[in-house]
């Protein structure tokens, strides 16, 4: 082997020596870079994820006060029902206070003067007032007779033949029947032709 072969195959081995440093240090750098790349997306992840888990704290916060919200009110709303219900008919009573006291009056004259219709009017005047009161509050007595009957509205309690009137009519009304506004509160016993 020569002297020229020698020096070339040494430069041959240096220049393999300094491409496989090169190449190592552009790996080197590759990886420095890859896990500079992959630090920063690490950062970025678990930046999201700070973010996310405090959205979440804050939503499970909004959720916990909008549920005490909603139980304090449905609290309230029950008190006040049942308080509505306790009270419901204080406006009523209210209303019939009067009529109580005529009624006491009408009595207290009755034992000192036996005079029957000073008591019958006292009594009709009572009786008017107290029916105005219940006429206020949406009570209003059922007109039957000559009526067909329904039994939506009527309850028959006797049967009698009728030439004058036609099958299945009301005859005769035996207890009053009352609507409250538009809701039968208690249907009219009636006598029925048949």
């Amino acid at each position: 082997m020569s002297a020229n072969d020698n020096i070339t195959e040494d430069q041959s081995t240096v220049t393999n020596v300094e491409e496989q440093e090169q190449q190592a240090h552009n790996e080197e750098q590759n990886v420095a870079g890859k896990s500079q790349e992959e630090t920063a997306a690490q950062s970025a992840s678990e930046a999201r994820i700070a973010e996310l888990e405090q959205q979440i704290e804050e939503h499970q916060q909004r959720y916990l006060r909008a549920q005490a919200d909603f139980d304090n009110f449905r609290r309230r709303t029950i008190k006040e029902r049942e308080e509505l219900a306790r009270y419901a008919t204080s406006k009523l009573l209210t209303e019939l206070l009067p009529v109580v006291d005529n009624f006491e009056r009408a009595i207290n004259a009755a034992k000192q003067n036996s005079d029957f219709d000073a008591l019958s009017k006292g009594v009709d005047m009572v009786s008017r007032q107290f029916n105005q009161v219940l006429e206020q509050e949406g009570l209003s007595p059922m007109n039957v007779v000559g009526e067909p009957f329904n039994p939506e509205f009527h309850q028959a309690v006797m049967q009698e033949p009728s030439a004058e009137h036609e099958e299945g009519t009301v005859l005769e009304e035996l207890q009053k029947g009352y609507m409250l506004k538009d809701k039968v509160l208690r249907p009219a016993m009636v006598k029925v032709s048949s």
